[in-house]
C-alpha cells in the first residue's frame, strides 16, 4: 500500500524532508549464532538524532522574516514609482502572482463610491475576461463587495460550483483560485485580486500573509491614484469648456486647432474671434502657474481679450496694453504670454503684436519660416508693457501656424534645438497635407513629439492654431 501524497500548495510539489544522519545498516545475523554474539559482545544503545540548538531555530526564523520582508518592500518600492492606474494595476498583479504562485490572475475596480468598473488581466485576453464577465456575479470567484479572502483549492470537487462556472473554468483551464478583496478602512471598497491556478492548489499560511500586506498597500496607492485622474479628467473638462468648442467659418481662411492639456492642467488658451469688416481674430497665449486657478484665470484673460479686440482689434498693441493693465490691477502676482493677430483674410494679410510669445510659423509651398517680431517681456513683468505690431502678408494656399511654449519644452530639447525641430517638422508636411490645416497641425505634433503629448513628462500644455489662406 502506498503512502498518500500531501497535497500541493499554491501550485508548488512540497520539499520531501531529508533525514538529518544516515546511519550504515546493520549486517544481517544468523540465527544459529545470534545468542553467542550477544553473551560476547555488550549492548550499543542506537544513537539519537541531533536535536538543533534553540538559537538555530532562531536565527532561522528571523532570517526568514528578514528575506519576506525585503522582498515586500522591493515589491511595493516598485509600486509606488507607478504613476498611472493601468501601470499600477499590471506591477500589482505581476507582484501578487509571484508571491502566491500564481501564473494568471486579474485584478477587478468596482468602487464602491460609484466609479467606472475596470479589468484587467495577467495571463488573459480579453476574451478570456469576456468569458469571465459571463459568470454570475454571486458565483465569481472573488467578491468585489466582500472583505474576506475567498478560495476554491479543488474548484471542480466543489458539488454547488455554478453551472456557468465550471463551464468557463473548463474553458480556460483553471481549476483553483483565491483572491483577496481591495479594501481599506481608509480608501474604502475598490474591488479584488484573484489569481487562478492550472491545478488544484491554494498559496501556505506565508504566502497569504505577505500578499495580504502587499494588496492593503497597494489598494492605499490605488485610491491615491483614482482621486489623481479624477481631478486631471476635471480640469481637463473645466479648460476644454473655456476654450472654443468650434472654430468660427470666416471666407479665405481655414482654421484647425490642436489642445492637450497637461497632467496637472495648465494655463495656455486659443482664440479665433470674427470681427467686423469680414476680418478675423487670432489669439495664443499662457498663464503661469499650473492647477484649477491657472485655469480659471486663462479663463478670465481669454474673456477680457475678445472684449478688447471686438473693440479696438485692428491695432494688436492696443489690445494687449489692455489686457497687461487688467492683468497688473487683478493679478499682480500672476503674469502670461500673449500673441494677438488681426487677419484680413480678403488681402491676407495679418497684423500681430507678442508679448513674450514665440514667433508665428509660415507654411507654404516656397517657404518655411518664422515670421520676423518684435523682442518683447511677457505681460506683467515690466512696469509697463511696450511692444510695436508687425505685418506679414501671407501667400495663396499658405498657412500661419500659432503655437504656445508648451509644444517646444515638451520636445525636451533646449530652445534653440527646439525651434530646429520645430522648423524641420514643419518644413517636412507632405504635399498632400498641406491642403488641410488640421492635418498639418497634426504633423507637425507627430514630428516634434514622437512619442505623443500624453507621454512627454512636462506640466505645460500643448496649444496649435493653424490659419491657412485661401
Amino acid at each position: 500500500m502506498s503512502a498518500p501524497h500531501p497535497p500541493k500548495v499554491a501550485g508548488i510539489d512540497p520539499p520531501v524532508p531529508t533525514a538529518a544522519h544516515t546511519v550504515a545498516p546493520a549486517s544481517p545475523v544468523p540465527e544459529a549464532t545470534a545468542g553467542t554474539l550477544a553473551d560476547t559482545v555488550p549492548a550499543v544503545p542506537a544513537p539519537h538524532p541531533p536535536v538543533a540548538a534553540p538559537g538555530t531555530l532562531l536565527q532561522d526564523r528571523l532570517a526568514g522574516w528578514v528575506s519576506d520582508l525585503t522582498t515586500l518592500h522591493e515589491l511595493t518600492e516598485r509600486l509606488v514609482r507607478t504613476s498611472a492606474l493601468e501601470p499600477a494595476l499590471d506591477e500589482l498583479l505581476g507582484a501578487t502572482a509571484a508571491l502566491v504562485g500564481a501564473r494568471r490572475g486579474l485584478v477587478v475596480l468596482d468602487p464602491g463610491d460609484g466609479g467606472p468598473r475596470t479589468t484587467r488581466g495577467l495571463g488573459l485576453g480579453r476574451a478570456d475576461l469576456g468569458h469571465l464577465e459571463t459568470v454570475p456575479r454571486g458565483a465569481l470567484p472573488y467578491d468585489t463587495a466582500g472583505t474576506a479572502e475567498v478560495v476554491h483549492a479543488d474548484l471542480f470537487a466543489e458539488d454547488d460550483l455554478d453551472p456557468r462556472h465550471r463551464e468557463v473554468a473548463a474553458r480556460l483551464g483553471y481549476a483553483a483560485s483565491y483572491a483577496l478583496p481591495l479594501a481599506t478602512d481608509n480608501a474604502g471598497r475598490l474591488g479584488a485580486a484573484v489569481w487562478l491556478y492550472d491545478e488544484p492548489a491554494e498559496p501556505r499560511e506565508r504566502q497569504r500573509h505577505l500578499a495580504g500586506l502587499y494588496i492593503r498597500h497597494a489598494t492605499e496607492h490605488l485610491a491615491r491614484l483614482r482621486e489623481v485622474e479624477r481631478t486631471r479628467a476635471c480640469v481637463a473638462t473645466i479648460t476644454g469648456e473655456l476654450l472654443p468648442s468650434r472654430l468660427p467659418r470666416v471666407p479665405g481662411v481655414q482654421l484647425a486647432a490642436r489642445h492637450r492639456t497637461g497632467p496637472r492642467g495648465g494655463g495656455d488658451w486659443y482664440d479665433a474671434l470674427p470681427l467686423p469688416d469680414a476680418a478675423l481674430g487670432l489669439s495664443v497665449g499662457s498663464v503661469s502657474g499650473s492647477g484649477p486657478s491657472a485655469v480659471a484665470a486663462m479663463g478670465r484673460l481669454r474673456a477680457s481679450l475678445r472684449a478688447y479686440a471686438v473693440m479696438e482689434g485692428e491695432d494688436p498693441v492696443a489690445v494687449l496694453s489692455d489686457l497687461e493693465l487688467l492683468l497688473r490691477l487683478t493679478e499682480p502676482a500672476r503674469s502670461a504670454t500673449a500673441l494677438f493677430a488681426y487677419c484680413e483674410p480678403a488681402l491676407r494679410r495679418i497684423t500681430l503684436a507678442g508679448a513674450g510669445h514665440s514667433p508665428p510659423l509660415l507654411i507654404g509651398e516656397r517657404r518655411t519660416e518664422f515670421a520676423e517680431t518684435s523682442v518683447s517681456a511677457p505681460l506683467n513683468m515690466l512696469s509697463c508693457w511696450e511692444a510695436p505690431s508687425t505685418e506679414i502678408e501671407a501667400e495663396a494656399g499658405e498657412t500661419v501656424l500659432l503655437y504656445t511654449d508648451g509644444l517646444l519644452h515638451r520636445s525636451g530639447d533646449r530652445m534653440d534645438r527646439a525651434f530646429a525641430r520645430l522648423h524641420s517638422a514643419a518644413a517636412s508636411v507632405p504635399r498632400a497635407l498641406r491642403q488641410d490645416p488640421g492635418a498639418i497641425a497634426d504633423h507637425v505634433l507627430r514630428m516634434v513629439l514622437p512619442d505623443g503629448p500624453e507621454a512627454a513628462d512636462s506640466r505645460e500644455d500643448v496649444v496649435l492654431l493653424a490659419a491657412r489662406f485661401d
